[in-house]
């Protein structure tokens, strides 16, 4: 359908499209503290007119006030998707609750603060997928310098990962907060065992005492041995990879500061506003699925990459492969017909200007044409000689003017062929407000890409099917497997 709807097309090179004088203020706009580039795209205005007639045949505007009204839009699990609510922006009766979820944990926030625990200096937070990345990406880009507690989040059942927090904690003033959306994640409910004995065996009386549930089943929480007055739930129409904004963002409120965590919503409510009432060829999440798709189905790229130019988003680009390919990585329609062109690519990145020396030599030269998105902030965060900043940006500028314009050179090995694309996103400063409407964009470019597609982005019945088969070989041993799965059991523990 895209590449039909385009077929005719014709592909310019970016940097003869940049000599159009209109092309900059085209395609390069401002919102919510961020500063989104498309020229060296190559989008244009005929492209964008043809993405966009496409968006309003897929039902996008339907499918946008259905998200927001907190109708079904998951229609597999017959469910709305309510993660704009817990910023403000949804169905009244649902903002409302939401409201009422948050006053809980801010209340439960100011106990602790309070020592109600006992003196709390650790936080050690597990979960998986969603329930760790989120937290895990707030506390890191945010939380470096706040001062009010040590937290730790843990999300691999590799017992190493909790060992290595288990030794610079002390499990007399440490917090642990549990977060899983069923309360029966397999990884999640062994790593809270194991703490909890940790505890146990580090001289604290009450280990419960001192653990928090995030959860939709708060009974089943109950049931493991958490009091009611720890459990913190949230709506069972948020899923795992847009809870954040729930009570799963507990660990990052209590290390940031309830403030904190309220400029955060408030910027994603910045962002869901806009995605709502901009045009499309003014609106960032719709620009930026265009560009998208358009790389995926018509120039045939499999992969988008996204480094940030800023230590502080180390964490954004593993926390946008959940999002994105988790959301959008489906091989059926939403109606459930085979999907007849490529779903979500794969996402991957770094951290620039470590990826410089690792990466970019393929993505300069090598025979794999891959979209570039560069992520970077305009105030550093930090007293060092302002060299550093400078340095760091220049380097990213230079990147995707690199990519771009490219080298000519009749050495084969020296010759850098260019027309590359890339975008770049730019945060007047890393603060909550602007991080909440960075990932609040990265949501809705996400579900604009499934709309395009005919996809649902809000189920995720892939991720099933590694784990019933891990209950069945821990259940039932090797029969019924095949022999090289037989064999690694064999060979692992010993197993016949």
């Amino acid at each position: 359908m895209i590449r039909a709807a385009i077929a005719g097309h014709e592909r310019a090179k970016v940097a003869d499209l940049l000599a159009d004088a209109d092309r900059l203020a085209r395609l390069t706009l401002e919102t919510g503290g961020l500063f989104f580039d498309w020229s060296k795209t190559h989008l244009d205005a005929a492209l964008v007119g043809d993405f966009a007639r496409l968006a309003e045949a897929a039902g996008l505007a339907a499918a946008r006030d259905a998200l927001f009204a907190g109708r079904v839009v998951n229609p597999s699990e017959d469910r709305a998707a309510e993660h704009p609510a817990e910023r403000g922006e949804g169905a009244p009766e649902s903002v409302a609750r939401a409201r009422q979820l948050h006053a809980r944990m801010r209340a439960l926030i100011d106990a602790i603060e309070a020592e109600a625990f006992g003196p709390i200096r650790h936080v050690l937070h597990v979960g998986i997928g969603g329930s760790a990345l989120g937290p895990d990406l707030l506390i890191d880009a945010l939380g470096r310098d706040a001062g009010r507690y040590d937290v730790a989040v843990v999300s691999n059942v590799d017992g190493a990962a909790l060992e290595e927090v288990f030794a610079r904690f002390d499990p007399s003033a440490t917090l642990l907060a549990v977060a899983s959306k069923t309360f029966t994640t397999t990884e999640t409910m062994l790593n809270a065992a194991s703490a909890v004995q940790w505890m146990a065996e580090g001289g604290s009386e009450d280990p419960y005492g001192r653990v928090v549930a995030l959860t939709a089943a708060p009974d089943k929480a109950v049931a493991w041995g958490v009091d009611e007055t720890r459990v913190l739930p949230f709506a069972e129409s948020v899923g795992g990879r847009y809870s954040l904004w729930s009570s799963i963002g507990f660990p990052a409120a209590l290390a940031l500061g309830w403030d904190a965590f309220e400029s955060l919503l408030e910027g994603a409510a910045a962002m869901d506003r806009h995605f709502r009432l901009a045009p499309a060829d003014r609106n960032a999440p719709m620009l930026a699925a265009f560009a998208d798709q358009y790389y995926a189905q018509v120039v045939g790229c499999e992969t988008r990459a996204v480094f940030a130019y800023d230590e502080r988003l180390r964490l954004l680009p593993a926390y946008l492969q959940q999002l994105e390919m988790e959301s959008n990585g489906k091989s059926a329609t939403a109606d459930g017909r085979p999907l007849d062109r490529p779903s979500a690519p794969i996402t991957w990145g770094g951290v620039g200007t470590d990826a410089q020396h690792a990466v970019f030599q393929l993505l300069h030269q090598g025979t794999h044409i891959v979209p570039v998105e560069f992520v970077a902030a305009i105030e550093p965060d930090h007293p060092l000689d302002e060299a550093h900043h400078r340095t760091l940006l220049t380097n990213c500028f230079a990147q995707g003017a690199a990519l771009m314009t490219g080298r000519h050179s009749d050495d084969a090995a020296r010759n850098y062929p260019g027309d590359r694309p890339s975008t770049t996103i730019l945060l007047d400063r890393l603060d909550p407000a602007t991080l909440g409407a960075l990932i609040a964009f990265y949501e809705h470019r996400t579900f604009v890409n499934a709309v395009l597609l005919g996809i649902n982005p809000f189920d995720q019945f892939g991720v099933e099917l590694g784990k019933d088969i891990a209950r069945s070989i821990a259940s039932e041993g090797t029969g019924g497997f095949d022999a090289s799965t037989q064999a690694l059991i064999a060979r692992a523990f010993g197993r016949s």
